[in-house]
């Protein structure tokens, strides 16, 4: 199961490297073009559009998976175990019900412009909708995967969320009842 989660991982991180690259070369490209040559690329903009809207949504996979959205955890730091427990569930359902709402709405909105086009290039704007669909399906599974951990493998290293290693440990000690 790790091997398949770090190959998506550096599938991921390989497209939004992609994205990110082909972006500055249509983008720089067309700047030149323009003031050089008084000509340009019609599509470039475009396309970098589009290119910028799916980094986006693949970044936002990968700091999900990572935990590195911004969250305010001042309350939760100041709860005991059990109560870090419930917000830790609480959170998550809470966020799998948006994301199950996200889903269904991204969906919705890839199948009614799949016939619409981009002016420029002919591209259909459901290729912008259909990243919506990925990233919420993306974080529905990461989700899930995280409370499997939690719930089945007591895996408790998530409940705080910016906790440096020194708190992990000390939440996993409370828990098998250690004293440091």
């Amino acid at each position: 199961m790790k091997g398949i989660a770090e190959k998506v991982n550096s599938l991921l991180k390989f497209l939004i490297v992609v994205c990110l690259s082909l972006m500055a070369i249509f983008v720089f490209t067309n700047v030149v073009l323009r003031y050089a040559f008084d000509s340009g690329i019609t599509w470039s903009e475009e396309v970098s559009r589009f290119l910028f809207v799916w980094l986006i949504f693949l970044g936002a996979i990968l700091a999900f998976k990572d935990n590195e959205h911004l969250g305010v955890d001042v309350v939760v730091k100041k709860l005991p175990l059990a109560g870090k427990k419930v917000v830790y569930l609480i959170s998550n359902i809470i966020l799998l019900i948006t994301l199950v709402f996200l889903l269904e709405g991204s969906w919705k909105l890839t199948l009614l412009n799949t016939d619409l086009s981009a002016p420029a290039t002919g591209m259909s704007y459901a290729y912008i909708y259909v990243f919506g669909v990925i990233m919420s399906a993306a974080m529905i599974l990461i989700i899930l995967f995280k409370l499997y951990r939690f719930i089945f493998k007591k895996d408790y290293s998530q409940l705080i969320m910016a906790a440096s290693e020194d708190q992990i440990e000390h939440i996993g000690n409370n828990e098998t009842g250690d004293k440091k």
